[in-house]
């Protein structure tokens, strides 16, 4: 057994070899390697298929007791510096191998059905292969030096991948704002691990929370200074998890092809901030305000992301937020103490969001065949409705993926979310209501994406009102005639002859008049996920908790003993959690299934909170106003400085010289009595000078 944890440096080494073959090949042999597509996409999927299974083997021996395992090298050193390098394999990395390299796995697999037609498609898959091997190389990095130079890599990643279609300007914009914003948490990470090591001589992350404790303890160092250096680090999780208020990227990613929206949402980036925060845990867990601000980040988050959710058209968009809002769920949890919980959230969360949004990819393919390729209305659910006869896969595992994270018994997300609502009422009652209210949020604005996109009658073939999402952009008037997802029927009064002659023009360039289900290749990824959806939390049940025995936090003993189950508690959490996300759900339905109730009333009565939410709390525009604006305006005074000031110094500089050689070349005639008179003369005004003086 010690010989497989002696080659688990191969986990990352394997999708990264096959990205460099297949890139070497597209820079040097391009035609040739782009005709091999098919071929080059078996090698990568294999090469990852293989670091799967031996980061299952991993799992298990973990499991069944083995020690972790640590291979370091001195990497760097300088007198009394050493940096080492190498891995580690513990339960936390070993969990986190699996869940990587099997939602990648599988939306590997994907691809191929999504991205057939794609001339990029040797290119993406070579992008998914190093995104992988980066976000494998940070789980299993043993420091925070390690940690940081993968942390980068799969920064740059996503911004290969989120810019993908970089000839499409929205692309290349997304791609540019998740970069930066980035860099401002990364700026923060880094300052915070320069202080943690100018504290404690150490980047070895137990000893730098041991001796970052005994420091504030004796009074060597000020627990205020540990508080920043600690929220410093913070920020890095909060960028890549898109926390509040570095959370504005994460929606325009959307722009990349779907796959690696599933793989960023799922299993890579987002989940590296959540990572790291369970990583640097001993040194939050003793830093009593650095835990109250991750906690109550976690919870303003996971509410802000909910209440813009509601009113998404895009579905891709919708599910960011919802991404968002999980996310923060998951960093509340880190922040009350709730260390396996939030463990448990993330691995939940992996498997139903991958499929969430494989299911949204498939629905998009699907009705490119009927709109066309405009992904403003492809992705939009106002012109769907009524996909799950033509598409009845897609349609139960979406819901599947709903009723798990909406937190419906037994399916996954019901375990995790309501141990982490539990542990949050016992540490806050305020943060539980948060989260409390959080859940019925999410149960609605979820099942109104099911109702609007897989039931009712389809609406692709409106001709009227696929003009006006795509005239619109995906957004509402400035009146708001209709509501969420609803449109207003006088909107849609346009001539009938008009509409006919559109669709015939239409279906003239070979368009369906109907979706279609996805081939092989997209929807079996999606029934293997359905399995871990709807089963995976039950080894996570608050009675018989396998997951917290296996899971816990550093230097945590997990006593054999077993402790007293308080099953009418267990009753009153659960039901309650259950209880408000069933309210949503019957809301949704009322609105978008039976049209009991009509959105465009509710919109009426509160304006101003639909266009709150509409507008994301307008945090794009404040950004805009303050930083991008700002930043121009800086620039252009900045400019006019170096023009006036300093170009008008260069040139006063050179007029001068100019001027004063110009002046002075009549003054050299080449006379001897000329100079003797000029010497003379100065002589002369020297003296008088002197004798006033």
């Amino acid at each position: 057994m010690e010989s497989l944890y002696s080659y688990a440096w191969l986990i990352p080494v394997l999708p990264l070899i096959g990205a460099v073959i297949v890139g070497s090949g597209l820079i040097s042999l391009n035609q040739a390697t782009n005709r091999l597509r098919q071929l080059n996409a078996v090698l990568i999927v294999s090469l990852s298929g293989a670091a799967m299974v031996l980061s299952f083997a991993l799992l298990w021996s973990q499991i069944h007791g083995h020690a972790p395992y640590t291979r370091s090298f001195d990497w760097a050193a300088a007198g009394n510096f050493h940096l080492k390098m190498g891995y580690v394999i513990d339960h936390l990395s070993a969990l986190m191998l699996v869940i990587v390299t099997t939602v990648a796995f599988l939306v590997m697999i994907y691809t191929d059905g999504y991205m057939a037609h794609d001339p990029g498609y040797v290119r993406f898959y070579s992008y998914l292969s190093i995104f992988a091997s980066s976000m494998l190389g940070l789980v299993i990095s043993p420091n925070l030096v390690q940690v940081y130079i993968f942390w980068e890599l799969v920064g740059m990643c996503s911004y290969l991948l989120v810019g993908f279609w970089f000839d499409r300007k929205s692309a290349a914009d997304a791609a540019q704002k998740a970069f930066v914003t980035n860099r401002v948490g990364d700026f923060g990470l880094l300052l915070g691990m320069l202080g943690l090591y100018w504290a404690t001589n150490s980047f070895d992350f137990q000893i730098m929370g041991d001796r970052l404790e005994e420091l504030v303890s004796t009074g060597s160092l000020s627990g205020a200074l540990a508080a920043l250096f600690a929220i410093l680090v913070f920020l890095g999780p909060v960028a890549k998890s898109a926390q509040f208020p570095l959370h504005v990227w994460l929606p325009d990613a959307m722009e990349g092809p779907t796959p690696i929206s599933a793989l960023i949402h799922a299993a890579t980036m987002v989940a590296a901030g959540v990572f790291l925060i369970a990583r640097m845990y001993p040194v939050f867990d003793h830093i009593p305000i650095a835990m109250t601000v991750i906690a109550w980040t976690g919870a303003f988050t996971a509410f802000l992301g909910a209440s813009i959710a509601l009113t998404q058209n895009d579905i891709k968009k919708g599910l960011a937020y919802s991404t968002i809002s999980q996310l923060g769920y998951m960093v509340m949890a880190m922040g009350i103490g709730g260390y396996t919980a939030g463990l448990f959230h993330l691995m939940t969360h992996a498997y139903f969001k991958a499929m969430l949004f494989l299911d949204s990819g498939s629905v998009i393919h699907g009705m490119e065949g009927v709109v066309g390729h405009d992904p403003i209305v492809a992705q939009d659910m106002r012109v769907m409705g009524g996909l799950r006869k033509y598409m009845p896969i897609t349609a139960l595992t979406f819901l599947i993926g709903n009723l798990a994270i909406c937190g419906i018994p037994p399916f996954a997300g019901f375990w995790s979310k309501d141990e982490i609502l539990h542990l949050a009422f016992e540490a806050n009652p305020a943060l539980w209501l948060v989260g409390w209210l959080t859940a019925g949020l999410t149960a609605f604005y979820m099942f109104r994406m099911y109702f609007m996109t897989f039931e009712g009658e389809f609406r692709g073939n409106n001709m009227a009102l696929r003009k006006f999402v795509a005239v619109n952009r995906g957004f509402a008037p400035a009146q708001p005639v209709f509501g969420p997802g609803a449109m207003d029927v006088k909107e849609l009064d346009h001539d009938t002859d008009e509409q006919d002659h559109e669709q015939d023009h239409d279906h003239g360039h070979g368009h369906s008049h109907s979706p279609h289900e996805s081939p092989l290749t997209m929807t079996l990824p999606l029934m293997i996920l359905a399995v871990p959806s709807t089963l995976i939390g039950l080894v996570g049940k608050p009675w018989e908790n396998y997951f917290e025995g296996f899971i816990y936090p550093p230097g945590e003993v997990i006593e054999e003993a077993a402790h007293h189950f308080d099953w009418n508690e267990f009753y009153i959490m659960g039901g309650s959690s259950v209880g408000i996300a069933l309210i949503g759900i019957t809301l949704a339905s009322l609105m978008y299934l039976h049209k009991k109730i009509d959105p465009a009333t509710i919109v009426l009565k509160f304006p101003s909170l639909y266009k709150l939410s509409l507008n994301k709390w307008y945090f794009d525009d404040i950004y805009d106003r303050l930083f991008v604006q700002g930043s121009r305006r800086l620039a252009r005074q900045i400019m006019e400085v170096d023009y006036r000031v300093i170009d008008g110094a260069v040139n006063l500089t050179g007029l001068a010289t100019i001027i004063s050689g110009e002046g002075l070349k009549y003054l050299e005639n080449g006379r001897a009595q000329f100079y003797a008179l000029i010497v003379f003369a100065a002589v002369l005004g020297f003296v008088i000078v002197f004798s006033v003086v």
